[in-house]
């Protein structure tokens, strides 16, 4: 990834943290939804959001539905913020780093005897 992409791979990330805050009116995303990643296509064309959230199976799959739902509100709020020559396509997937690093966690401290 070059530096153009990580930068605004970092923007559109912060921009859409700050558009679930203030924004985005659907009830499944008012949980601690969190952002994590934003990866982008080469022609800068098409992004991968990751996002996450601590909670049960079917939050989680509400939670992708919600941003299914909400995927052309975000997107023109993206292209009216960003000024981008194309309008961004998104793409909403469900990360488990966060729960995968505290049952890790939970692990080393089992093994250490504490």
């Amino acid at each position: 990834m070059n530096r153009r992409e990580q930068r605004l791979s970092k923007v559109i990330k912060q921009e859409i943290s700050t558009l679930l805050e203030r924004k985005v009116n659907d009830p499944r995303l008012k949980e601690l939804v969190s952002v994590t990643e934003v990866q982008l296509s080469a022609d800068l064309r098409h992004a991968k959001v990751f996002v996450s959230i601590l909670g049960n199976e079917s939050d989680k799959k509400e939670m992708i539905a919600g941003f299914n739902s909400a995927c052309s509100f975000l997107q023109r709020q993206l292209a009216l913020h960003l000024g981008l020559k194309h309008t961004l396509q998104l793409s909403f997937h469900y990360d488990d780093s966060i729960e995968r690093g505290a049952e890790l966690l939970k692990l080393t401290e089992q093994a250490s005897g504490k």
